[in-house]
């Protein structure tokens, strides 16, 4: 695993880092925020994390959640930089889109998968808005540590139920809460901040700033009950062979005692 990957998701954690309240929150001016942080700065200060990783410690290849994708339509929330698409493109996919809420992101997409001879139809929206993708037409939408900048989580899960076909699946990933309360300090996991709140706020990183939310997992878990999905797995279990080639790290360590990332697989009912 590279190491600003590792580095971005520690930073995801949240209470690393000097964290300002946000009141009154207006989405618009969260999404122009994000959405300069992906333009400028994102990449350089978070990483990016791709298929066949799904975050800090977990990978597809050995969840093995979507199986076989040779035919299979499919859409990535918030794509990044294309090596996810890429991923899934090399497995035979028939089509493949992709949402970022960055402009700079989806050329990068655009010129990674040009590269490797596939391409995708891209789109430049935030993932809570309409954005002329079509319902009932994908078998398989998926994102990889993206779900978590949305400031409607159940209005795009309800997006995203429409976008699949009956019986589609829908994968995601972020940073676990629970890693996100918690600090490695002195030898010592200490909670930093309390698991309930869910307030946002921004972090200045690199000399550009991002706004966020840290969810509870029944939040998530509800929000897809009232999208209509049921939940067909959840993974929290850090891989040990992954984790082995970063024993040496404070992030490992963190690891071994509790969850860093989770990915649920969810179907359309």
């Amino acid at each position: 695993m590279e190491k600003n990957t590792v580095y971005g998701k520690s930073i995801i954690g949240g209470s690393e880092v000097g964290i300002i309240s946000v009141d009154d929150m207006d989405t618009s001016v969260v999404h122009e925020t994000n959405s300069l942080f992906w333009d400028t700065k994102g990449n350089d200060v978070l990483g990016a994390t791709s298929l066949p990783l799904y975050g800090a410690f977990v990978s597809e290849e050995k969840c093995q959640l979507f199986g076989d994708v040779s035919g299979k339509k499919i859409l990535e929330i918030g794509c990044g930089s294309g090596q996810s698409l890429q991923y899934l493109g090399e497995r035979k996919a028939s089509e493949l889109w992709g949402m970022d809420i960055s402009e700079n992101q989806l050329e990068k997409t655009k010129q990674h998968l040009t590269e490797f001879g596939l391409s995708a139809k891209l789109i430049c929206s935030p993932m809570e808005e309409e954005c002329g993708i079509p319902e009932d037409y994908f078998d398989f939408v998926y994102s990889v540590y993206a779900i978590g900048w949305t400031t409607d989580l159940e209005g795009t899960f309800r997006r995203i139920a429409s976008y699949l076909k009956k019986d589609g699946v829908f994968i995601f990933s972020w940073s676990h809460p629970i890693h996100k309360c918690v600090a490695a300090q002195d030898n010592m996991l200490v909670f930093k901040k309390t698991y309930f709140d869910e307030s946002w706020y921004s972090l200045s990183l690199g000399g550009s700033t991002l706004t966020l939310s840290d969810r509870k997992l029944s939040t998530y878990v509800n929000a897809l009950a009232k999208a209509g999905f049921v939940i067909e797995q959840m993974i929290e279990e850090s891989d040990d062979e992954i984790m082995q080639s970063g024993a040496n790290s404070a992030f490992a360590k963190k690891a071994e005692m509790l969850p860093v990332t989770f990915v649920f697989k969810a179907r359309k009912l």
